[in-house]
């Protein structure tokens, strides 16, 4: 079954991402239409990265570890704005949208098992958080954990197939 957000609408945008219009989630995705993303990092006192392991009953990339949250902005809605909620939905982590900052974007391309094909332009967006995560969406979040850098890059470089393609690229660019 799938997931009742696939329901929702992305927007679509071109390589300078500037807004085409907009289409729903699903189709969006087995089009293969470049649409706009947002990547939340969350990094500790430590310096350690907040990492998820997806659902498995994703749509996509069940069981893969990735970046603390991930998701698309609504039309019209500021990119922090729709980190945080995110972050709340996924994580049950608040963290007001001013504390969040933009670290950068960049575009990517992958095709799936299943026919579907991710084409964001994706936005690296980061925060401080330093408590519990305790409240996760079983729908969404499978397990969390804290890495420190080095670590993850090892893992990264021993286990690819473990590991989102989007968090891949994000993880040579911080």
């Amino acid at each position: 079954m799938l997931n009742p957000n696939m329901q929702e609408k992305v927007v679509l945008v071109n390589e300078e991402n500037v807004v085409l219009g907009t289409m729903e989630k699903l189709e969006a995705h087995q089009k293969g239409l470049l649409h706009r993303a947002f990547s939340v990092l969350l990094y500790n006192d430590a310096g350690e990265m907040l990492i998820q392991r997806r659902a498995i009953g994703k749509y996509h990339t069940p069981g893969l570890w990735t970046n603390a949250c991930c998701s698309h902005p609504r039309e019209g809605e500021d990119v922090a704005a729709a980190a945080s909620r995110r972050l709340r939905e996924e994580l049950g982590i608040v963290i007001p949208q001013d504390a969040l900052q933009v670290k950068g974007h960049f575009i990517y391309k992958a095709t799936f098992d299943n026919g579907l094909t991710e084409h964001e332009h994706d936005t690296m967006v980061a925060g401080h958080f330093d408590g519990a995560v305790e409240n996760i969406n079983p729908e969404e979040v499978e397990a969390v954990r804290w890495i420190d850098m080095e670590t993850l890059k090892l893992e990264i470089k021993a286990h690819p197939e473990k590991f989102t393609p989007w968090f891949k690229e994000i993880v040579k660019r911080v």
